[in-house]
């Protein structure tokens, strides 16, 4: 099946084609560790899931997935300060060593990361390495080195920048997203790693010590430049060791387009002479109840807030991955109860299929399959291929398929469930408390009777409680949603 995924740097959905015939490397950019990741950081890194699990099952490919951690940055250092008071009582005691105390703050939210990714279905063991930036100083000095060579770095007070000016004389720049020149003054620099405007200007690759932050030494064109490397860098230097250029896709959300991804391509060219990825793939930004989320309006969330919510972080999963990734994704407490009430639709259909009950009704599996695949490998359009899979989840009764389409069928479901990851194949053993029996029981009696509307009265306590009622023929069947 023809695997198709849309280019950020084309601007259009184009057929996908590996480098290698059987191996698809991928690169994310990953977490910044100086805090916990919120809901809209697992947007990114679920789409990057997404994508990896699809190409394996769809794409039948197999794939090399590196993840960096950006442990070094204005963020990192300011937050690992003691005296800043970010300090975690769960952390080691922090020391009179900035660098010492940079890996331990940094340590901590790295596992607190894996383990928060890991409650929405993202496996560790799927990501081929979480290299650190703080691990890899040599290959960005290197990096640097390679570049200020080439003519397009320069030094001044003791930091590098790349000039972006000379860089334009050589290679288009503002390939990701339109970028406005008309205001780009030459020789106008820009040393934080992040900023909200859009400038355009040299940026720092290199940055000078400053008193009670981590340095390492680096020495350039003579001069002693002790410090720590600029942000944009890190990512370029990690993608070569790691995947060799060019490799295969580079994902992020689109608030990376420019300028980290921007800068990371003109980077790797200035320096190594190649572009470093064939295919961009971003995701879109994501919303809280239809605004930005923001810790002043007070809809910022990371997953422990979901959790100490009572949320489950499989309907979070499923909720994320039911958006296409390229539309704005609208995160409302309905939003992720409506898709608990799906995935459990769905899960109660897998149980009946694990059941003894065996009609005599032969289907086509081949068919449903193709269908919703065929959704999958057009650019990740999970909406439409969930849409495939209620659709037949709702036209069917389990009971009446015979033993080889149930068994087809269950094959199919977990085949699915290794892109989704968020059903179980063991038959769920609910304890139905005594209260929810008896009302279950009142209600098949006022049915029996033909009371209509008292059977709809218990029905609708019934789903208030968090329960539904699966009639048949001479019984119900009690289901926990």
């Amino acid at each position: 099946m023809k695997f198709k995924l849309h280019n950020s740097l084309s601007k259009r959905i184009e057929e996908f084609h590996s480098i290698d015939k059987e191996e698809v490397r991928i690169y994310s950019c990953g977490p910044t560790v100086y805090s916990y990741a919120h809901i809209g950081n697992m947007r990114s890194f679920l789409f990057a899931d997404l994508l990896q699990r699809t190409l394996k099952v769809v794409g039948n490919y197999k794939v090399k997935w590196v993840m960096n951690i950006t442990d070094i940055d204005d963020k990192t250092i300011r937050d690992s300060k003691p005296e800043n008071g970010n300090w975690n009582t769960e952390m080691s005691e922090p020391t009179n060593d900035p660098l010492v105390n940079l890996r331990n703050f940094t340590n901590f939210y790295i596992d607190e990361f894996i383990k928060d990714i890991g409650k929405v279905g993202v496996l560790k063991s799927d990501v081929f390495l979480f290299p650190k930036a703080t691990d890899h100083i040599d290959e960005m000095i290197e990096l640097i080195t390679l570049i200020f060579n080439n003519g397009f770095a320069y030094i001044a007070d003791g930091n590098v920048y790349f000039n972006v000016s000379k860089w334009r004389e050589y290679k288009q720049y503002g390939r990701l997203k339109k970028i406005d020149f008309e205001n780009f003054k030459k020789g106008v620099r820009i040393d934080a790693d992040e900023y909200d405007r859009e400038d355009v200007s040299d940026f720092v690759l290199w940055k000078n010590k400053k008193e009670g932050e981590p340095f390492w030494n680096f020495t350039l064109n003579n001069q002693e430049l002790s410090g720590r490397p600029g942000w944009h860098l890190e990512c370029s230097a990690m993608e070569k060791k790691y995947l060799d250029l060019p490799f295969d896709i580079h994902t992020g959300g689109v608030d990376l387009q420019f300028p980290h991804h921007e800068d990371e391509i003109a980077q790797s060219h200035a320096g190594y002479g190649i572009d470093p990825t064939k295919y961009w793939s971003h995701c879109e930004f994501l919303e809280v109840e239809g605004k930005k989320m923001s810790k002043s309006f007070g809809n910022y969330f990371t997953l422990r807030d979901l959790e100490d919510k009572g949320y489950d972080t499989l309907d979070i999963r499923f909720a994320i991955l039911s958006q296409h990734y390229r539309t704005k994704y609208n995160f409302t407490f309905d939003g992720i109860n409506s898709a608990s009430k799906g995935r459990k639709k769905v899960q109660n259909f897998i149980d009946e299929l694990l059941s003894d009950k065996t009609g005599t009704t032969s289907i086509n599996v081949i068919e449903l399959k193709h269908l919703v695949y065929t959704e999958l490998a057009e650019d990740l359009h999970t909406p439409k291929a969930l849409a495939q899979v209620f659709s037949f989840v709702n036209d069917y009764k389990t009971s009446l398929f015979d033993l080889k389409s149930k068994e087809d069928l269950i094959s199919f479901f977990k085949e699915l469930n290794n892109i989704f990851a968020v059903w179980s194949f063991e038959l769920s053993k609910v304890k139905i408390p005594t209260e929810i029996q008896q009302l279950a029981e009142e209600r098949y009696k006022a049915k029996v009777n033909k009371d209509w509307q008292l059977a709809d009265e218990i029905r609708k306590q019934l789903q208030s409680k968090g329960y539904e009622i699966k009639d048949s023929k001479d019984s119900y069947e009690i289901i926990k949603f």
